[in-house]
This record gives structure tokens, C-alpha cells and sequence, in this order.
């Protein structure tokens, strides 16, 4: 019997990377041993983005309206999180950037049944490192940290690949009413933000139990 959870994420959001530890955690607790198939599904926040990314205290300091206010929520977003023990290093970001190519990644190491430790490279790398993960050379160390061969990786990145198949993902998240991240889906349930751990314990029970009766 199998679980499968479909995950609609962006790598420059937090929230999906506390999502997906708070998800992870949850399953820890599960009663009843079941296989779990993580499906990831891609969600560009900044689709208009330059390919190279922008300098983050720019970016944001438009976004927001000011450097101090950007800092101010990132501040509240490690306040927010302390419990999950996550150690953001918003300190060490310099750019904000494009997250085509990281999605396109992730769609190459689906085929190669890595998707999940593709994912969560990245986004450890973004958030807890503070590495650019919009330049190729950084996806493609990744790429090989969870067992992808660096010429398999860097030739795709390189070329268009994946491009029209990661687009065509995302507009079918939109088709599903999805128009922000995270988004978990259990079964029938869509579960929208880092819900708590309880929350997605809860949702994944009753879809157990659900599978179990069928």
C-alpha cells in the first residue's frame, strides 16, 4: 500500500521548507507502517524573474518597501520556526533567484526516482547556506550530492530540456486552483502553508485509514 503526497513548492519559499520538515516529522509519527510516494510539482513565485536572479536586498527592498522591513519579516519568519530548528541564514543570501532551472532539476531526478533529495538539496542550500541556486554550476554540485552524474546534470541544465514539461506543471497547478505555496495534497485534502505537524498528521491517518477500508 501506498501513500502519495503531492507537493507544490517554490524554492525561495521558507514556508515550503518548513512545510516539508513539519510533513516529514509527521510521518515519522505515523501509527501503521506505509510506503509514502512524494510527488513534486513546481511553482515559480517570481516567473518574470532575469534568468541570473537580482541582488536580494534590491529586490526585496522594492518588494517591501524598504531593507529594514524585508529584514524585519525575515526576522519573524526564524521567530516563527524555532521549534523545527532550522537554521535560516538569510545573512548569507545575496541574490534572489530565477528557480527555473532548480525546478528543471528536480523534474530530471524524478526520472532517476531523486526527486525528494534533489528538493530538499536545494532548498537546504538556499536557506540554510545561502548559495545561488539559480547559477548551473551550484545545481549541478547538488545534482551530484544526491547521486546524479554532473555531465547527465550540466548538459541539461544547458540546454531546454524539461522547460516546456515544468511549465506545463505549473499551469496544471493553476487548473487546480493552486495560486500560492506551500500546497500539500493527501488524497482529496489540500493542505495550503506550513500547517503544524498535527495537521498533517491527522490528514495522512485518515487517508491510511481510507486506503486500508478500500
Amino acid at each position: 500500500m501506498t501513500l502519495a503526497i503531492a507537493i507544490t513548492s517554490d524554492f525561495i519559499c521558507p514556508w515550503c521548507l518548513v512545510a516539508h520538515i513539519r510533513l516529514n516529522r509527521a510521518i515519522e509519527q505515523l501509527s501503521s507502517p506505509i510506503a509514502i510516494q512524494r510527488i513534486w510539482y513546481p511553482f515559480e513565485l517570481n516567473p518574470d524573474m532575469p534568468i541570473a536572479g537580482m541582488d536580494r536586498k534590491t529586490y526585496r527592498s522594492q518588494k517591501f518597501g524598504s531593507w529594514e522591513h524585508s529584514q524585519l519579516l525575515d526576522a519573524k519568519t526564524i521567530q516563527a520556526t524555532l521549534a523545527d530548528e532550522i537554521d535560516f541564514r538569510y545573512d548569507l543570501m545575496q541574490v534572489t533567484p530565477n528557480t527555473l532551472n532548480a525546478h528543471r532539476l528536480t523534474w530530471l531526478a524524478t526520472g532517476e526516482g531523486k526527486a525528494t533529495q534533489m528538493a530538499e538539496s536545494i532548498l537546504a542550500a538556499y536557506f540554510t547556506q545561502g548559495q545561488n541556486i539559480g547559477e548551473i554550476e551550484i545545481l549541478v554540485n547538488l545534482a551530484v550530492e544526491v547521486g546524479i552524474d554532473a555531465g547527465k546534470a550540466k548538459a541539461f541544465l544547458l540546454s531546454t530540456q524539461g522547460i516546456q514539461s515544468v511549465k506545463q506543471l505549473e499551469q496544471q497547478a493553476s487548473a487546480q486552483g493552486i495560486h500560492g505555496v506551500p500546497a500539500i495534497r493527501i488524497g482529496k485534502k489540500i493542505l495550503s502553508g506550513a500547517q503544524p505537524v498535527e495537521v498533517f498528521v491527522a490528514a495522512l491517518q485518515a487517508q491510511i485509514n481510507e486506503l486500508q477500508v478500500v
